[in-house]
């Protein structure tokens, strides 16, 4: 397994391919990731982050069969493995535990 480290993009792209489920492939990821964070995607960043992913062992793929929509061409499909999860809830409870150690006050401050 490459290194663990987990960067935003890389954590929005295991969170998008859990949602997904059985249906995440790279456009599909793309647009997916478009529609929850209102951020312009490019689907070569989603291939890099996806090849990265797979190297650290977070995801793994498979092709899945052709189908019409795409011209015939079959489709590298994407699941979470047992560490892509384990990675996804470490990096939640890390957010929530510094999540919580912000002072009231400056939440309250913000509004």
């Amino acid at each position: 397994m490459k290194g663990t480290y987990l960067g935003e993009f890389e954590e929005l792209v295991l969170l998008t391919v859990g949602i997904l489920f059985d249906d995440a492939y790279g456009l599909a990821i793309a647009d997916e990731l478009e529609k929850q964070t209102d951020r312009s995607v490019m689907i070569s960043s989603v291939h890099k982050a996806l090849v990265r992913l797979e190297e650290k062992g977070y995801l793994k793929s498979h092709m899945g069969g052709a189908t019409e929509t795409r011209g015939g061409r079959d489709k590298r499909l994407y699941t979470l493995t047992q560490a892509g999860v384990k990675v996804l809830n470490q990096s939640r409870e890390l957010r929530n535990a510094m999540y919580k150690q912000v002072p009231k006050l400056v939440w309250e401050g913000s509004k």
